[in-house]
């Protein structure tokens, strides 16, 4: 869900009027363009400085990724470490991120699971600039998840990376009730309408009811004790919502198309919480 999280938390922070870059290094699977309402087809060019120019889903959201590079959005790319880190390079300094707001107010790396080459590459240049705020760590309550999520902690220690937060991420699934299916003994036996039309009947005020049922197994304390062992804050969860998925299918921007949702209420937490750490200086 690191994608997921990264592509919405922009979407939000652009809806609040600030200009945001959307960078995904997830050279080998990159899904950061659709998830930020960036139609395929669309390629980067180099402007007369010699500069890449993103492209732009609004006019303070610009998106940088690979996939503007590759013909076939179904191409497979199979890259050694090396030529990985020189695109990363690429990207972080050859990148005009200027636009039509005089530059961004904030940038959001999109990385891939682990602690791989995409990391070391975007942690090295951007501390070269001086310019690493923190890592947001995003993982999902069971053992599984978490034993990766230490070794990202981990490797944020050793690269002397602020953790600015870790984000539980789809630990509970929410709907509202009426979107539920309903069966009686079996999968093939559906009474969803039957179930549904007894309820408008009966109880109509239960059809606008949410619901949640808790997805994994949560290890221990959760996410929440192993921010307690590492010493990082613990920002919260983010329901696994199918309205959040299908806003990341078409890339639209979540918190405005479902406001009253306890998702967009996560997700405008989490960019609070940004902008009180990271504050950004108005200009005189």
């Amino acid at each position: 869900g690191k994608s997921t999280v990264a592509a919405q938390l922009s979407h939000t922070l652009a809806s609040q009027g600030y200009a945001v870059g959307l960078l995904d290094v997830d050279l080998c699977g990159p899904s950061a363009p659709r998830m930020a309402g960036v139609a395929e087809g669309h390629t980067i060019h180099r402007s007369g400085s010699g500069a890449w120019t993103p492209v732009y889903a609004t006019p303070n959201l610009a998106v940088m990724s690979i996939s503007f590079l590759l013909q076939d959005s179904n191409q497979a790319v199979v890259w050694r470490g090396p030529r990985k880190n020189a695109l990363i390079q690429q990207f972080l300094t050859e990148t005009d991120w200027t636009g039509d707001t005089n530059g961004l107010d904030y940038l959001i790396v999109d990385t891939p699971p682990g602690t791989s080459d995409e990391h070391i590459s975007t942690v090295q240049y951007l501390q070269k600039a001086g310019a690493v705020s923190g890592a947001i760590v995003v993982t999902t309550p069971e053992e599984v998840s978490m034993a990766d999520v230490r070794k990202e902690l981990n490797f944020c220690q050793k690269t002397k990376v602020p953790v600015l937060g870790i984000v539980e991420n789809m630990g509970t699934y929410c709907t509202k009730l009426s979107h539920l299916k309903f069966h009686k003994n079996s999968l093939d036996d559906d009474c969803t309408d039957e179930l549904l039309n007894l309820l408008r009947e009966k109880c109509p005020e239960a059809l606008d009811c949410m619901v949640s049922a808790n997805v994994f197994p949560t290890s221990g304390n959760g996410p929440k004790g192993m921010a307690e062992q590492y010493g990082v804050p613990y920002w919260g969860s983010i329901p696994l919502d199918p309205e959040l998925l299908k806003a990341c299918e078409v890339g639209a921007c979540f918190v405005e198309s479902n406001p009253q949702s306890p998702t967009s209420e996560s997700l405008n937490s989490l960019a609070r919480k940004i902008t009180k750490i990271l504050p950004v200086e108005e200009a005189e």
